[in-house]
């Protein structure tokens, strides 16, 4: 049987680059669904049920029956089948203890949060946690984000949820390990394929040419476009804040919820983008978080935003690996007024649009592809060195309507993005059925009141809302501040 691998991209081996021991570098969520029709004999959650499911799923993703290997010298990492494939060590069951409040969730999820996955194995984990108030239960899924970005998330939980509830389990098709290549045929193979690609290169100057075409097309506007993602303040340092302290392994989880239609009324009021409406509320929050909590004088401070945004085009729907680019968008923490802030925020996102940045950070990309492996890691290092933004804000949307694992309907579905060095917490957004869930990914000593930064927040949404609707600034409120759930306890 021949030997099979897959190269990872540069940008997904980035991921794995940017990863140490404090800075965890998997993407998570906590989706909360109706337990009454999983519900086993025994009062709990029919494991074997959603275990057996998952099972029937897995030929459609082949990358989660898949292990890390790298090629010798080079150290570039490759995707190779699993021949030890074991589901049981993937998908794991808990249960809360009574009462099973949300908070003892959102607890276990930070426990679960602040430990890496294992790389000599599939980088994915599915918590089963049962026994949460209300007769629901949740999935916590842990997927490294060299595997995935929130696009192509989107697209398999497609395929693991229905649209209608059912029943149906679905028949498992048997693995069949392809066999890994040794380290000697990794290296061979991967010199063979370097050299064949020069030498077929030298010999086809029209493929030479297409080659060319295809990284330079239109190559005035993508050297001016990267040129405009550079200058954006990606080689500068953004200014330092109480969020952007250095960060350990642990971490909490905060969550927050909007409904859809209150964003999409400040949407059109101010002839904006949902993206806009979530930039601003941010910049709001951060500004009531840094002043009212922190103290912080926020006039002059220079705070940015890394946003991701989607490359992914139509031909790539459904498959894994990383299809994004980065803007810098700078939010105006230091602007009073709730809609001289959501129109900075317009102005911002414009230009971004006009400059095509998500273009010219794809291209730096592509530019980079051929940059050996310890190349991309000091790059990588020397990059969070700068800090160029404060944190991260990613904003996914979802489906309109109700999915369905098995006859369970999904209830809620809260995203978390990784922290990078010196960041102290990332904000990571789902809209789904109505309602953006929002998922706050913070580190338990730069940001230890997490409750207190989801309430400024909620309450620069609020503002935001009331001063759009009157077309007037609303008054600043301060909200009671919540206490953060104590790290190792349900």
């Amino acid at each position: 049987m021949p030997a099979h691998y897959e190269r990872l991209s540069y940008l997904d081996n980035s991921f794995l680059a940017l990863e140490s021991p404090n800075t965890h570098m998997h993407v998570a969520g906590i989706v909360v669904f109706d337990a009454g029709p999983l519900r086993s004999a025994g009062g709990g959650i029919d494991i074997d049920r959603v275990h057996a499911l998952i099972e029937s799923k897995l030929h459609l993703i082949p990358r989660y029956r898949q292990r890390l290997a790298w090629v010798p010298l080079e150290r570039h990492p490759v995707w190779v089948d699993d021949e030890t494939f074991d589901l049981d060590y993937h998908v794991r069951h808990y249960r809360l203890p009574e009462p099973g409040s949300f908070d003892q969730l959102r607890t276990l999820v930070g426990i679960m949060m602040s430990t890496q996955l294992d790389r000599s194995k599939p980088l994915w984990e599915f918590n089963i946690v049962e026994g949460l108030e209300g007769d629901r239960f949740a999935i916590v899924s842990k997927i490294h984000h060299c595997m995935i970005d929130g696009v192509a998330g989107v697209d398999l939980m497609a395929v693991l949820l229905n649209l209608a509830p059912t029943e149906d389990v679905g028949e498992s098709i048997p693995f069949a390990p392809r066999r890994a290549p040794s380290g000697s045929e990794l290296f061979v193979r991967e010199t063979a394929r370097r050299t064949g690609r020069a030498l077929e290169a030298m010999k086809s100057l029209r493929q030479m040419a297409e080659d060319a075409r295809g990284l330079v097309a239109d190559g005035a506007h993508r050297t001016r476009a990267a040129g405009y993602s550079l200058a954006s303040g990606w080689l500068t340092k953004a200014s330092s804040t109480p969020l952007n302290g250095k960060v350990g392994a642990a971490r909490l989880f905060g969550t927050l919820q909007t409904p859809l239609s209150r964003v999409k009324e400040i949407k059109n009021t101010m002839s904006a983008t949902v993206n806009d409406v979530i930039l601003a509320t941010v910049a709001g929050g951060v500004r009531k978080y840094l002043v009212d909590n922190k103290g912080f004088d926020v006039d002059g401070v220079d705070f940015r935003a890394m946003a991701p945004v989607s490359v992914r085009s139509q031909d790539q729907r459904g498959t894994l690996g990383n299809q994004v680019a980065m803007w810098l968008v700078a939010l105006p923490v230091g602007e009073a007024d709730p809609l001289r802030r959501i129109e900075a925020v317009q102005q911002a996102t414009q230009h971004l649009k006009v400059t095509d940045q998500a273009l010219g950070a794809s291209t730096l990309v592509r530019l980079s592809a051929g940059a050996p492996a310890t190349l991309v890691s000091l790059a990588s290092r020397l990059a969070t060195g700068v800090r160029p933004f404060n944190l991260t804000v990613t904003n996914v949307p979802g489906p309109q309507f109700p999915l369905y694992l098995l006859g369970s309907q999904m209830l809620e579905s809260y995203p978390l993005v990784p922290l990078w060095q010196e960041h102290g917490v990332g904000v990571a957004l789902f809209s789904y059925a109505g309602t953006v869930f929002w998922g706050l990914n913070a580190d338990y000593d730069v940001v230890p009141d997490v409750d207190d930064f989801a309430n400024a927040i909620d309450g620069a949404f609020d503002e935001l809302h009331e001063a759009a609707a009157s077309g007037a600034p609303a008054k600043s409120t301060k909200r009671a501040p919540k206490k953060r759930p104590p790290l190792g306890t349900n």
